[in-house]
């Protein structure tokens, strides 16, 4: 038995609406199978959440599933399940969704967009769930009955104009989507979806992890030809983050690392965790044993997977994972999010941000503990990704003390293993105030520098930081554990712990400063071009001069990394300083005060400043002229 059919108009803003769905908005138009699975996958929870609260529904919850049928004659796709259904009030309902979401402001926002990708954003605050079926099919036929009622209704449009209702009896408990498919368009981004690899395919991506069954008709032929029907489960309904800790194997883990990571090594750690509370939602995360090799690339994707009750909706989400972590993989299934929600929303959204707090606090957590106790393990994991987690001192200030903790670096006390600088605060010598470092491209280079050679000769332990991102954190952290960061090529240093008095220091000082008044004064009009002062130094032993910045200057090399980023800022002046018990300082000393005139003062001064550059690493002005100048000092002195 079947009642006449009643036909009802769509809200002129709905069809506006709608029309943007199917024409304009999603260049993927797989999502509308994601879509249907996940409406029927609801359906499947009411109804085992109903039947245990109300004995009065007599529904079967024994065989729940989800079925796809494909009819090629028909040229229809349908989408069954066996779930709660709906009854024709809320049908109604349901399919009044949208229209009360279709306002006049909504229509005004995306028409005043200037591009597709700025009206998804606008629709998918919205969602469009049932509707998206339309992007694919000229005519939508929906067939549903609630459990516990006795006769069922149909809906069924071409997402035009209007759309039919009608009462059916017979139907079973549930609800039954046929698509009416548009021919296969590449042009148009419509794939063949009759195709049962193309479902497969889809099915795989976005529907894997459902807790319901998927289940598809499929041919097997035997060895003798015979072709044998059957129904095969799309999808492996293995969503481990779902499962408690304690029942899924390391085994397990691994191979589902494997299998999002496409790494075919162990991660190093696994991080899985549930929150509850007003925002539910629960994370599997993994620390890699092994960079990428696209870490540093500007083109790498980063984030981990987002799923929504095990719908999957986008890979390498980016607000629920910084940066510095980009290396972490996994998964996150929120309970409360809309499946069309968007990656801008996302950014801007109170309750990700929190979810976004919580994973990072997890993620330091997880290394920390590994810090302390698993050291091999951390060691080759901060070899790994240690680079890119500096990048959090730069970024994330809230866990400066955290990142603090957790850095690795090389030193002057060992020549083959890093310290901590915890480590490095317990060696620290008595007296010592500063935790002491120097940048540069390489360890040697480091470690051959004239600004190293009092501390080497003292006994002070220096970090020795290499990484790029070394010259841009140094800035941003004054101190650790109440003891500052001090660079020992910028400023001035005072390593004096001889036995003599303060007094006859002090008196030794000023009688050296003022036997090289006249030959710095001299030196800093004659280098001004290149240097801001000349000046004696306490930090060499046996190189003749080094360059040196003030306390806050810009170093050489973060100089350049800003320029080869675009940015324009000026040239900083360094501090040219001599070591005057250097044999050279002391004859250019006496050749100035014997006679100032000398032309030989000047190329000499211009050889020990472009010295000094090439000692530290630095690139010469004009290296024909350095050329020029040492060929003909070394002809003289032949």
């Amino acid at each position: 038995m079947s009642s006449s059919i009643e036909t009802l108009e769509f809200q002129a803003e709905t069809r506006q609406l709608l029309r943007l769905v199917v024409h304009s908005i999603y260049s993927n138009k797989d999502i509308f199978l994601r879509e249907l699975i996940a409406n029927a996958s609801d359906a499947l929870d009411r109804l085992r959440l109903e039947s245990l609260t109300d004995s009065r529904l007599a529904a079967d919850s024994t065989d729940l599933h989800i079925s796809l049928e494909v009819d090629h004659h028909a040229r229809t796709l349908t989408v069954r399940d066996n779930g709660i259904g709906m009854s024709r009030d809320e049908l109604v309902e349901s399919i009044g969704t949208i229209a009360k979401s279709g306002t006049a402001g909504l229509m005004q926002k995306i028409k005043e967009s200037k591009d597709a990708a700025t009206a998804e954003n606008l629709i998918g605050q919205f969602g469009v769930g049932f509707y998206s079926a339309f992007m694919v099919a000229d005519k939508v036929t929906l067939r549903t009955r609630r459990a516990g009622t006795d006769s069922g209704t149909q809906f069924e449009s071409d997402g035009e104009g209007t759309y039919e209702l009608q009462s059916l009896d017979d139907l079973p408990t549930g609800t039954s989507v046929a698509l009416h498919l548009k021919p296969a368009d590449s042009e148009d981004g419509l794939s063949d979806y009759l195709s049962e690899p193309k479902i497969r395919e889809i099915v795989k991506q976005y529907s894997d992890f459902i807790r319901w069954p998927i289940r598809m008709g499929a041919e097997r032929t035997d060895a003798e030809d015979a072709t044998a029907h059957g129904t095969e489960t799309l999808n492996s309904m293995k969503a481990l983050w779902a499962r408690p800790r304690s029942e899924v194997s390391e085994e397990e883990y691994t191979e589902f690392y494997q299998q999002i990571s496409h790494d075919w090594n162990a991660p190093a750690e696994t991080i899985h965790m549930r929150a509850e509370g007003t925002f539910e939602y629960e994370a599997l995360l993994f620390i890699p044993s092994q960079a990428p090799f696209d870490l540093f690339s500007r083109e790498s994707k980063r984030g981990v997977q987002l799923y929504v009750k095990r719908v999957f909706i986008m890979d390498d989400c980016e607000a629920l994972m910084p940066n510095y972590l980009r290396f972490v993989k996994g998964v996150v299934d929120a309970h409360d999010l809309s499946l069309n929600i968007s990656r801008e929303i996302l950014q801007h959204d109170r309750q990700i941000r929190g979810v976004r707090r919580r994973l990072v606090k997890k993620v330091l957590g997880a290394l920390t503990d590994m810090q302390s106790k698993n050291t091999e393990r951390y060691a080759q994991v901060w070899t790994q990704f240690g680079r890119a987690i500096k990048e959090g001192l730069v970024e994330d200030t809230d866990n400066t003390e955290t990142f603090l903790e957790l850095m690795s670096a090389a030193s002057t006390h060992d020549p083959e293993k890093t310290t901590t600088l915890r480590e490095y605060v317990e060696r620290m010598k008595e007296g010592q105030g500063a935790v002491y470092y120097l940048t540069g491209e390489s360890r040697s280079m480091v470690e051959n520098s004239p600004h190293m050679e009092a501390f080497a000769a003292k006994g002070y332990e220096v970090l020795i930081l290499t990484d790029p991102i070394d010259e841009v954190w140094v800035d941003n952290v004054q101190a650790f554990d109440g003891h500052r960061l001090q660079s020992i090529a910028k400023g001035h240093v005072d390593l004096d712990d001889s036995a003599d008095s303060d007094q006859e220091i002090d008196a030794e000082k000023t009688q050296r400063d003022q036997d090289f008044a006249d030959l710095l004064a001299w030196l800093t009009i004659t280098l001004s071009d290149q240097v801001k002062e000349v000046r004696l130094s306490s930090r060499l032993t046996t190189s003749a001069a080094c360059i040196v910045g003030d306390a806050h200057d810009v170093t050489p090399t973060l100089e350049k990394m800003y320029r080869a980023m675009g940015q324009k800022i000026p040239s900083v002046k360094r501090i040219l300083e001599l070591n005057p018990m250097h044999p050279l300082i002391a004859a250019l000393r006496s050749t100035h005060d014997t006679d100032a005139s000398d032309p030989a003062l000047a190329s000499t001064a211009e050889l020990i400043y472009d010295s000094a550059l090439l000692a530290e690493g630095g690139d010469l002005p004009d290296p024909a002229r350095f050329a020029r100048l040492l060929t003909d000092r070394l002809t003289r002195a032949l």
